[in-house]
């Protein structure tokens, strides 16, 4: 294994949780500033990588970046030729389509791997929806658990969001969980459908946009309640209390 002191920094870079028209007003000068001096990438999808950097840094040349392409379809032996420039002395950016990296997010096993070859890994200040949300929420900010996505079929849905529920209750822990953007209306039906009429969900849905909806009301409220959530990114809380 190299010294430390030859070997680049692996930077994880958070971005905006979704198009505005001012992405510095949610992230920090620092994250500008490591776009500064950074040309290799590693990123869920290229297009849209250089797409924000271009938001929050025009002058920066886009034919000097580098750009490896992390997602469900890269291969596990990708992965060390992802590092390399870490390796010979170079710093890699990591980013995540929505906010904060290896956080629900595939780039977890690039900080592994870092870890793995003595790379420092820089975690940079950003937006993360979880935890807005669950600042956002009034539900327990000492105890919550993220669920990642639960179970698409009808009867193990109702079956994941009752453990949830009851998990909530037993631990007096906030449960949290998400779903694909276009499910969103169904997800928001069937959990209703499943939630005793007393537990508390939160919506938290399009955090930091101009379009921002963050609501936490009993599900029998929210039986009564009318919004629309198709495609727009949205964390569900829940709370038995």
């Amino acid at each position: 294994m190299k010294p430390t002191s030859f070997l680049g920094k692996l930077y994880l870079i958070p971005t905006t949780l979704g198009e505005g028209d001012h992405p510095m007003d949610v992230l920090p000068q620092t994250v500008k500033r490591a776009v500064d001096f950074i040309d290799d990438y590693i990123v869920e999808n290229e297009k849209t990588a250089r797409k924000f950097i271009k938001s929050i840094h025009p002058e920066k040349i886009q034919a000097t970046l580098r750009l490896s392409a992390l997602n469900k379809y890269t291969e596990v032996s990708e992965y060390a030729k992802m590092i390399k420039p870490c390796l010979e002395g170079k710093n890699i950016g990591l980013m995540s389509e929505a906010g904060c990296p290896g956080v629900a997010d595939p780039g977890a096993v690039i900080v592994k791997l870092a870890h793995e070859k003595g790379i420092q890994v820089v975690p940079l200040v950003g937006p993360s929806s979880i935890l807005l949300a669950i600042m956002a929420s009034g539900m327990n900010g000492q105890s919550f658990a993220f669920n990642g996505y639960i179970p698409i079929e009808k009867s193990e849905k109702r079956t994941a969001i009752k453990n949830l529920e009851k998990l909530s209750q037993d631990k007096n822990q906030s449960q949290i969980f998400i779903e694909t953007p276009f499910r969103n209306n169904k997800m928001l039906e069937d959990i209703l459908q499943a939630l005793n009429p007393a537990t508390y969900l939160c919506v938290a849905t399009d955090i930091t946009l101009p379009t921002e909806y963050i609501k936490t009301m009993r599900a029998s409220d929210w039986k009564k309640t009318k919004v629309d959530l198709h495609n727009r990114p949205t964390i569900f809380i829940i709370h038995k209390m």
